[in-house]
């Protein structure tokens, strides 16, 4: 058993950056990993051709900016050499493949207790903690929804966290499901590759580019009202791109910032993907009906065959699956109740970061919060018992 300030669950960007603001306060932690290293999203679970979506300065995770040098939109392999510095300069060392089997906080001591197993050495271990901060975020297990006749599917199918390029399905046809980011992005990729690509709109999208969202980001910053800035930047979008309705996209009836900050649904943004589908060089289904075989009935009625279908239908919390009790600050899905700002504290000592569906912001956010209200913490604990704090010294 090992006993430690705080320990935290994830090894993500939310989990590193509340290490490190841990670090710089100089309060113990450790951080536990599942996968066989950190950002394992970033590093195995990525597309090739990933890039930030949002320019770098509202990507910086706290205390250290991007290189002067690197590109207003950082690509994947530029985010993940970020990473590797950041872990390295604040001397975070996180555990890896140590994943985290259960969590509950134990009444007669005040304390958590974490039960971990060590795959690679097949051996259990326990943790005790005064706080205990889940950075397991919210795309922590990719989905699949549930199809008719899914099982029935006689060619590949998959979840796009599985998707690097689609140089393999060359002359192939390839089903995408689902029209955000991921979405619009393999289907762009794979029609580069030759391959004979549809796209499901399944919901209402608002498609945008990288320059009209970062207008839009200005905009708010200097305080324009959301329902103004909406406007301008569906206005842009729409002498950009046409009414992409017309192209088969369900119509939504809020504005892009306002769906944004209301249910932290992010809008699509465009690399490519919608001149393709102006120029039928990328098909636009509705929802699928059934599957019989590699035969798939849209809503519509068109049946058509296909040879792999790519779920780009999001990410799944699994907090559920491991952590006891936390009801104050989880719901029954695995995400938190509360709404951001102050969607990061619970009660007991329970934090959460990388919840707040404001992507790496966010999670800046939520990783000072944390580490200054455990600093406060274990500062009036001290005072308390009537222990000098060194650091202040």
């Amino acid at each position: 058993m090992e006993a430690v300030d705080v320990v935290i669950v994830g090894a993500g960007p939310a989990g590193l950056a509340t290490s490190a603001c841990l670090n710089r306060l100089s309060i113990p932690n450790i951080v536990l990993e599942r996968e066989d290293c950190y950002a394992s999203l970033w590093q195995k679970r990525a597309y090739d051709r990933l890039k930030l979506h949002l320019a770098k300065e509202y990507c910086e995770l706290p205390f250290m900016p991007f290189p002067s040098d690197a590109p207003t939109f950082v690509p994947r392999r530029g985010f993940i050499d970020y990473l590797h510095s950041y872990v390295s300069h604040f001397r975070i060392n996180p555990r890896c493949n140590t994943a985290v089997e259960s969590a509950y906080r134990d009444e007669e001591s005040g304390k958590w207790r974490i039960k971990a197993k060590k795959a690679d050495l097949n051996v259990h271990e326990e943790y005790v903690a005064k706080f205990l901060v889940v950075a397991t975020g919210e795309n922590s297990k990719g989905f699949i929804p549930e199809v008719s006749g899914l099982d029935s599917f006689g060619g590949e199918f998959f979840h796009s966290s599985k998707y690097e390029n689609g140089q393999k399905y060359k002359g192939k046809a390839v089903l995408v499901v689902g029209c955000g980011n991921s979405g619009m992005e393999i289907a762009y990729d794979l029609s580069n590759w030759g391959v004979r690509t549809s796209i499901v709109a399944r919901s209402p999208v608002h498609v945008l580019t990288t320059n009209i969202v970062y207008i839009g980001m200005r905009l708010l910053s200097y305080g324009v009202p959301c329902n103004i800035v909406d406007f301008i930047v569906v206005l842009l979008s729409k002498l950009k791109h046409g009414d992409i309705s017309n192209y088969g996209f369900p119509k939504p009836t809020r504005g892009p910032f306002y769906i944004k900050q209301s249910v932290g649904r992010t809008p699509t943004i465009d690399v490519g993907a919608v001149e393709k589908i102006r120029r039928k060089e990328v098909q636009v289904f509705p929802s699928i009906r059934g599957i019989q075989g590699s035969k798939i009935e849209f809503a519509n009625g068109e049946v058509e065959q296909f040879d792999a279908i790519i779920f780009a239908t999001g990410y799944k919390s699994t907090v559920r699956h491991w952590l006891k009790g936390g009801q104050d600050l989880f719901d029954g899905s695995g995400m938190p109740k509360l709404c951001f700002p102050n969607i990061w504290k619970g009660k007991n000592g329970l934090y959460c970061s990388g919840f707040a569906r404001r992507g790496l912001f966010g999670i800046s956010v939520d990783s000072q919060n944390i580490a200054k209200d455990i600093d406060l913490a274990l500062r009036s604990e001290r005072v308390l018992i009537g222990i000098p704090d060194a650091r202040v010294c």
